[in-house]
């Protein structure tokens, strides 16, 4: 770490560089984006904008869950709840049993209303509620380290079964005729989705999680022509979104992920106005 820093402070020799803190914030910020980029851009494909953001919410059960058992870090407790959660969804999904929205919406309901009540007993929830809102500056190196070993995982799988994962999007039938095992890879992506989700929810926070998923990848498909363009488009609004985000914070004193959020909003209304003009 040290080198890094090091490295930050010869390529950024600025006054809101020099925190500690911030360095860690900006090495968050280079790992988390690039992830939420490549992810939101099969999140908008597969129309999975309200999964994700069920998975999101699932985390207050998962605090609920680690406190119950005692955990002094209920990440592990987060993880475990919301990989079930959306092998749960899909499974149910699966079945065809109702519509894709109504399922997703009764158990994101039904995990959130039951996070709030565990975590609400004896007046209990104001401690938790940082995690509605996040804090980006709160990344230690063990956090680096875990956001690291998830961007190399991330990037490994998008190399090796992204054509798979696509097809699957596409054209299920066509996929299943080509030999490649559907449920498998909808249920590879869902709780990649799910895991990514709940590591970086404790520093984007619960309210706006989603929206760092979906805006860059919704603002790339505004203007990319093929599927090259819209991965480099969303990976690198994502990242210009994080940065410029996360200094705006700084100076303003306010939320880093909401800022954040503020600018890919930015980008999307920006590049909505560009396809509306050349289409007209």
């Amino acid at each position: 770490m040290p080198s890094l820093y090091h490295l930050i402070d010869i390529l950024l020799p600025y006054e809101w560089a020099r925190h500690v803190f911030m360095k860690n914030a900006l090495l968050g910020v280079l790992l988390v984006a690039p992830i939420f980029g490549l992810l939101g851009t099969m999140i908008v494909n597969n129309r999975m904008a309200f999964f994700s953001d069920a998975v999101g919410h699932s985390a207050l059960t998962g605090i609920a869950i680690g406190i119950i058992l005692g955990m002094n870090n209920p990440l592990w407790a987060m993880l475990c709840f919301s990989i079930l959660l959306a092998a749960a969804i899909t499974m149910v999904i699966n079945a065809n049993t109702a519509s894709t929205d109504t399922i997703i919406g009764a158990f994101s309901s039904t995990a959130v209303a039951l996070g709030i009540v565990i975590l609400s007993i004896r007046g209990g929830f104001n401690k938790y509620s940082v995690y509605l809102i996040g804090d980006l500056l709160s990344i230690s190196t063990t956090d680096l380290i875990m956001l690291a070993i998830v961007f190399i995982i991330v990037i490994i799988l998008w190399t090796t079964v992204f054509n798979k994962l696509l097809l699957v999007s596409i054209n299920q039938s066509l996929a299943g005729s080509r030999r490649i095992n559907v449920q498998f890879y909808k249920y590879l992506f869902t709780l990649t989705m799910a895991v990514v989700v709940t590591i970086s929810i404790q520093w984007v926070g619960i309210l706006i999680i989603n929206s760092l998923l979906v805006l860059p990848a919704a603002a790339a498909r505004n203007i990319a022509q093929n599927m090259r363009q819209y991965h480099i488009y969303s990976v690198s609004i994502a990242v210009v979104s994080g940065l410029s985000g996360l200094i705006l914070s700084y100076f303003l004193g306010t939320a880093s992920g909401a800022t954040i959020v503020l600018i890919s909003a930015i980008f999307f209304l920006a590049t909505l106005g560009l396809r509306f003009r050349f289409n007209n």
